[in-house]
């Protein structure tokens, strides 16, 4: 009923319209939209309608829950009865031989056996080939010499014989030796050397002038032979050389230790060290039987 009142204002309001455009066919302007009406009263419920279908029964599964503590041991069971004995394996392959133990000791000497039965005497053997004829003897001594004759008498004097012409020049005479007046040469034997320190020889004819202008040679021998050699003096990988000279001395070194060499030094001043290479040009000094020879060292 509150519907059909509603309706009946709004047929009329259309019908007075609808007669409005009959008698004019031009279209007034729109008129303002009109304010809402009052909300009508709430109807009656309508009828239920069909049952839907039935939702799922199964949900989403949740996520799986923690791992609950381990529960504590049960008490052990009795112990069943003994099962049957197995049957017996096979028998292994055998095994390596284990190495030979050492040798024991030597066991005690027996006792000596009785001494045999002494043999016949052999047959005696053919005489031997008869040897050579020995040696002749020395000789005899002499026999005594016999007297002396009587002296005969002295002859006459011949006369002088007339001078004869001079005879031609004899050759030149051989060069006279070398003056080695200054030339010093000293041994000192038996000495060490070692790889630690230097091995000092004392030379007294070591002066200043010789440390300035002078030749010091050293030459070694192992203590007991007759070979000297110049130093440095190196075998594979040993080695022994001059260090340095001072006033009285000269130092050795040695990359090794070992005792019994002897050394020999050789002091030439500068004066004969000029003269030395004059009359001996080309003398090797680290040859020692060529220095010897030219120095007339003993």
């Amino acid at each position: 009923m509150g519907k059909l009142r509603l309706l009946l204002p709004v047929l009329l309001l259309c019908m007075m319209s609808l007669n409005s455009c009959k008698r004019d066919k031009t279209p007034g302007p729109t008129g303002a939209t009109g304010a809402d009406g009052a909300q009508g009263p709430k109807g009656d419920t309508g009828a239920t309608g069909p049952q839907g279908p039935q939702g799922a029964t199964t949900g989403i599964p949740g996520p799986t829950g923690a791992t609950g503590a381990t529960g504590a041991t049960g008490a052990t069971g009795p112990a069943g009865p003994q099962g049957p004995a197995g049957q017996t394996g096979a028998t292994g392959a055998t095994g390596a031989t284990g190495p030979i133990g050492p040798q024991g000791p030597a066991g005690a000497t027996g006792a000596t056996g009785a001494t045999g039965a002494t043999g016949a005497t052999g047959a005696t053997g053919s005489a031997g080939a008869t040897g050579a004829v020995g040696p002749r003897g020395p000789a005899g001594p002499a026999g005594p010499t016999g007297a002396t004759g009587a002296t005969g008498a002295t002859g006459a004097t011949g006369a002088i014989g007339a001078t004869g012409p001079q005879g031609p020049a004899g050759p030149q005479g051989p060069a006279g030796a070398d003056g080695t007046t200054n030339i010093k040469s000293y041994i000192i034997t038996n000495q060490n050397v070692s790889s630690a320190s230097a091995t000092r020889l004392d030379v007294p004819a070591i002066t200043q002038e010789i440390v300035n202008s002078g030749l010091v040679l050293v030459y070694l021998r192992v203590t007991g032979t007759t070979s000297f050699y110049a130093l440095p003096f190196i075998r594979i990988t040993n080695a022994i050389y001059q260090s340095d000279i001072g006033l009285g001395f000269v130092n050795v070194i040695a990359n090794f230790n070992s005792p019994g060499y002897d050394f020999k030094v050789v002091v030439i001043p500068g004066g004969s060290v000029t003269t030395l290479q004059v009359t001996h040009p080309g003398l090797n000094f680290k040859n020692y039987n060529e220095v010897a020879s030219a120095l007339r060292l003993n």
